[in-house]
């Protein structure tokens, strides 16, 4: 993990970003539209290319030698129990669940296959002539290269993009409630996930089932379950989440933070890196899901990276005030709160932006990112109004201030909105007025709309619901849990089963959750050489954070402001789905001792007497159905075992491979 110690450059400071412009109130110089000119973009992390594709033409490419035809894949032959030996099982299982070909190259299709569960992987879309076509839009000609609203739909322009966009679920409609909804769609799209209501509800309202959560579901019904998730406030914490006071910053204000600064850094603790790894913590073991999934949604929609120059002292409160705030309240009080953070306004260099040198990052991220997007109707000279509006928002002493002296004072228009913005005084106020129009806009509703169904629902939702979601937003007036019921209540949603795939976060998490590691330290536990003083809880949590850094994608962690994308073409690296396969191994043989881990034989509960059985038992305990005979044959083969091998509770000896290849299934992957 990164030495927070070190410090860091702003990510918005001068001659880093070309987005940012500094100049005087009265200058006529207009920079081209972010979107369309910002050469310079700070290193992606290392499990994806970089978050954005260029947003403006590229020179034509020089022509590549062309590549000889791919010979089609032949269907998989079935091949007899008796005859599958060790060896060319574990050939079969690499073949069967192995992704390693990155979704932007031709045989992207194919992964996309592979995790969709398609009988017939031959391809889905990818294409195999001889002739090259790119795949992404900045190596067409540029007359044909797109410009895309955000970056989820820029990950979508792709061949597998297009293997995807083939298996979602074309339209549909409302129904009275969620529980009706359930019962009266039918799954039509290509998945090896099981049509069972509780389980995909808990797929995606989760961060992974669980014996307990799918207990639940049934016993209280879908509209009941969904009921109590909307309302956390009455949900008991967990003896988890009671443990994070051992996270000793958890509850400090940023003055609080200020005064102890000098004393936690001789401790080695840090407020943001505490943040992150409570947020890991509740992801596993709190029973308020629901609103934890959607913590994550605002966190990557309206986000601030947990580790910037000031994150120290600000982020923690940024995730306690705003985001988990008005997580499931509405978006326009988040909106607001957001930019009367210090968080933010450090983040962006808003502190700077005076009536005489204005800055217009946190103008153009709150346009660009934050409300109507891209393709929202705005134009650079609402950039600017805006930033002359928002002059004298800053930040003194890590909290947020205005100072009416560096406001600038006459009337502004943006978009549909006009303000005569008449006195220094009342800047603080204009400014508000202008985040809730902004929050109100009908782009903005689409845009919300469009990333929850996205979340929910696929990574290509049908327009019909997008639709019906930015109505709802827009009646509702920003409300969350109005258009949360709407899209729960959609035959879209109930269709869409097997058409998200977990990022590597959710992943890790869903594992967690699936093989019941409990938070509780086992008796006798004896803390490493680097554990720094932490308590065994604490420490779980750290390395925990370090793994899904190395994985790349950890709570609050993209670099730049348009958080991390939803779509799973953007996670397709083969070394980052094998690393998630080593993570669970450990898991199973409870690697990180400081936890408390159900041991891998007693995870089927009374283990039948032979291997076919057994499997099948293993399997309901950690994906939460069946799988194919064919899958059980792959699987048992591993250990040179068929379907009627007696075999101990241990599987001979064979238990841990079995999970973790399980646990490495399309039916994992899948959400």
């Amino acid at each position: 993990m990164a030495d927070r110690n070190v410090p860091r450059r702003r990510p918005y400071e001068e001659g880093r970003w070309e987005s940012q412009v500094v100049s005087t109130a009265d200058s006529t110089t207009r920079k081209p539209h972010s979107h369309h000119y910002r050469p310079y973009q700070p290193p992606p992390p290392r499990h994806r290319a970089p978050a954005e594709p260029a947003r403006r033409a590229e020179p034509a490419r020089r022509a590549e030698p062309a590549r000889k035809p791919e010979r089609a894949r032949r269907a998989p032959r079935e091949v007899p129990p008796s005859k599958v030996g060790r060896r060319s099982a574990l050939l079969a299982l690499g073949t069967l669940i192995a992704g390693t070909a990155a979704t932007r190259t031709q045989k992207g299709g194919r992964v996309v296959d592979w995790v969709l569960g398609r009988s017939q992987a031959t391809g889905g879309g990818a294409g195999t002539g001889a002739g090259v076509v790119p795949d992404r839009p900045s190596g067409q000609q540029p007359s044909t290269v797109r410009t895309y609203p955000e970056q989820n739909e820029s990950y979508m322009g792709s061949k597998a993009g297009d293997a995807l966009k083939k298996n979602a679920p074309a339209g549909g409609r409302r129904f009275s409630s969620p529980a009706i909804a359930a019962n009266a769609t039918k799954v039509t799209v290509d998945t090896v996930l099981s049509n069972d209501p509780a389980r995909h509800l808990a797929s995606r309202l989760t961060f992974g089932p669980t014996p307990k959560v799918i207990e639940e579901i049934n016993q209280l019904g879908i509209d009941e379950w969904i009921e109590v998730q909307l309302a956390p406030e009455r949900i008991a914490e967990t003896p988890a989440e009671k443990k994070l006071a051992e996270l000793t910053t958890l509850g400090m204000t940023i003055p609080q933070l200020r005064a102890a600064r000098a004393d936690h850094e001789a401790k080695g603790i840090r407020a943001d890196e505490e943040a992150v790894q409570a947020t890991i913590a509740r992801q596993i073991w709190s029973d308020r899901q629901l609103f934890e999934v959607m913590v994550d949604f605002w966190n990557d929609f309206l986000h601030v990276p947990a580790f910037y120059e000031g994150s120290q002292v600000q982020r923690a409160s940024f995730d306690r005030d705003v985001i988990r705030r008005y997580a499931l309240d509405n978006y326009p009080d988040m909106l607001v709160a957001a930019n009367q953070h210090p968080a933010l306004l450090t983040y962006l260099g808003q502190n700077a932006s005076t009536k005489d040198r204005v800055n217009e990052n946190l103008a153009r991220e709150n346009l660009e990112q934050f409300s109507v997007g891209v393709d929202g109707g705005y134009t650079e000279n609402d950039v600017r109004q805006a930033a002359l509006l928002q002059t004298g928002h800053g930040v003194k002493g890590d909290q947020y201030a205005y100072r009416s002296g560096d406001h600038h004072v006459g009337p502004v228009k943006i978009m549909g909105f006009s303000h005569p913005n008449g006195s220094a005084a009342g800047g603080e106020r204009a400014t508000e007025e202008y985040l809730r129009f902004l929050a109100s806009h009908p782009a903005t509703a689409r845009a919300i709309a469009a990333s929850l169904a996205t979340r929910f629902v696929s990574d290509t939702p049908p327009k019909s619901l997008v639709d019906r979601l930015a109505k709802s937003y827009t009646v509702n007036r920003g409300r969350i849990k109005p258009v949360l019921m709407e899209l729960l209540s959609s035959s879209e949603f109930w269709a869409s089963v097997g058409q998200k795939v977990r990022r590597p976060l959710e992943y890790v998490i869903a594992t967690y959750r699936a093989l019941g590691v409990s938070h509780r330290t086992p008796a006798g536990y004896q803390p490493g050489p680097d554990s720094g003083g932490r308590t065994p809880f604490a420490d779980g949590l750290r390395q925990l954070q370090q793994k899904l850094e190395e994985l790349g994608q950890y709570p609050m962690g993209a670099p730049t402001p348009g958080g991390y994308p939803d779509v799973f073409v953007a996670w397709t690296s083969a070394g980052s789905i094998v690393n998630c396969w080593n993570e669970a191994g450990d898991a199973i043989v409870g690697r990180r001792s400081m936890f408390t881990y159900v041991k891998p034989e007693q995870l089927a509960g009374a283990a039948p007497a032979t291997a076919g059985p057994y499997l099948e038992a293993l399997a309901k305990r950690l994906v939460f159905q069946s799988i194919s005979i064919r899958e059980r044959v792959l699987i048992l083969g591993i250990a040179g075992l068929t379907p009627d091998t007696p075999v101990d509770p241990t599987l001979n000896g064979a238990i841990v491979p079995i999970a973790r290849a399980i646990l490495a299934s399309p039916q994992h992957h899948l959400r």
